[in-house]
């Protein structure tokens, strides 16, 4: 039997979300599936990816065989990386510690490079904001202002 793990389309129409999931390849793309690993969000910016890294892990040391979009999000997310230094360990070419240790290096240089491009891309939607809309007037002085002087005309009248 042919594993593979794909993605499976849910939403509705011109909003997709996918499971990633792993099925036997003869079964259709909305069908039965083995194991459901996470899900991908194309729609956001940047995409959401919520995959469960670990049962990713195993399935790919076992032997399955992901779709190229799969692949894409396997590798942004550091499992192939991970399957890579554990084939050098079974190998010998090193340690386990040593594996372990360039991979938690690796998701870490990973995570200060998202986390700036996220940075970047909420800096350059909130300029664009500001060239659309302009600067946003200050309104909660004048509220502020008009609340005391409405307290201060109460308290005159009694």
């Amino acid at each position: 039997m042919a594993v593979k793990i794909r993605l499976q389309r849910k939403g509705r129409k011109k909003a997709p979300i996918y499971h990633i999931v792993v099925a036997d390849s003869r079964s259709p793309r909305d069908g039965r599936y083995i194991e459901r690993l996470g899900s991908y969000n194309p729609l956001t910016v940047p995409a959401t990816i919520e995959l469960e890294s670990q049962k990713a892990f195993e399935w790919l040391m076992d032997g399955a065989q992901p779709t190229d979009t799969v692949r894409a999000i396997l590798k942004y997310k550091g499992i192939y990386y991970k399957k890579h230094l554990q084939r050098g360990v079974s190998k010998g070419a090193m340690t386990q510690e040593k594996a372990d240790e360039l991979y938690t290096a690796w998701v870490d240089s990973k995570n200060k490079v998202v986390e700036t491009r996220k940075e970047q891309t909420r800096q350059s939607l909130e300029d664009r904001r500001a060239k659309i809309f302009g600067t946003p007037k200050e309104r909660s002085k004048k509220v502020v202002a008009e609340e005391t002087s409405t307290e201060e005309n109460t308290d005159n009248a009694e």
